[in-house]
């Protein structure tokens, strides 16, 4: 499959395609805003394509030809405003959605927040991004798109550690963590995972290998 990676040059998008590149079953491209982004990707050999999830659906959509499947792991960051969290983690991400109807692609992965399905697991000081990625999440579910929504728990820079937990949504109170090197691998595990199609779940750092984890997946919603 040919994947383009929306928020390639973020930190789980660069290990995805780095995931990717190593795996050789799916070819990644990279969808990005700026030129020197751009050239760098090109300049390792990884397909690249220009745009602004600011942009008009159509604008989005015109750089969504030969491709096969999604993964949405763009966000605003944590230095911008709640304005730009609503344009690009909310309304950037339905029009990606939209797009990608548009343009007959079925296969959407997306990149949400731990505990984002439930408005009684939002944190008080966050509460515009998980807004944001709450009704992300919703309308993709109620789109006619093939999707996996992945929930990460809090993200850390630290080495894979390869073992993963699972689950529809985890309640515990303590702070839970997963390196984002492997979110990136649970997301290339999952695209053509047919345990992960219509599902959306939790992902922490756990005790079961990424394929085992996926393959306990049917029973969730």
């Amino acid at each position: 499959m040919k994947v383009l990676i929306f928020g390639a040059n973020g930190q789980i998008g660069q290990h995805l395609i780095d995931e990717m590149k190593s795996e050789g079953l799916h070819e990644p491209v990279a969808f990005v805003r700026k030129q020197e982004q751009l050239e760098n990707f090109k300049n390792k050999g990884i397909q690249a394509r220009l745009g602004d999830l600011e942009a008009s659906i159509d604008e989005i959509a015109n750089e969504m030809t030969e491709i096969d499947a999604i993964i949405f792991t763009a966000g605003s960051g944590g230095a911008t405003g709640d304005d730009k969290t609503l344009l690009i983690d909310l309304d950037g991400a339905v029009k990606v959605m939209e797009a990608a109807k548009k343009t007959d692609i079925e296969r959407f992965l997306i990149v949400s927040a731990f505990g984002a399905e439930s408005r009684e697991r939002w944190s008080e000081e966050l509460k515009p991004y998980y807004v944001a990625k709450h009704f992300a999440d919703e309308w993709l579910k109620n789109m006619d798109l093939n999707y996996t929504i992945v929930r990460p728990g809090m993200l850390t820079n630290d080495s894979s550690i390869g073992k993963v937990l699972i689950k529809e949504n985890i309640k515990e109170n303590d702070p839970m963590t997963i390196p984002r090197v492997d979110v990136a691998k649970v997301l290339l595990a999952s695209i053509e995972n047919e345990n992960t199609y219509r599902k959306s779940f939790d992902l922490l750092t756990g005790k079961d290998s990424i394929k085992n984890a996926l393959e306990k997946i049917s029973s969730i919603n």
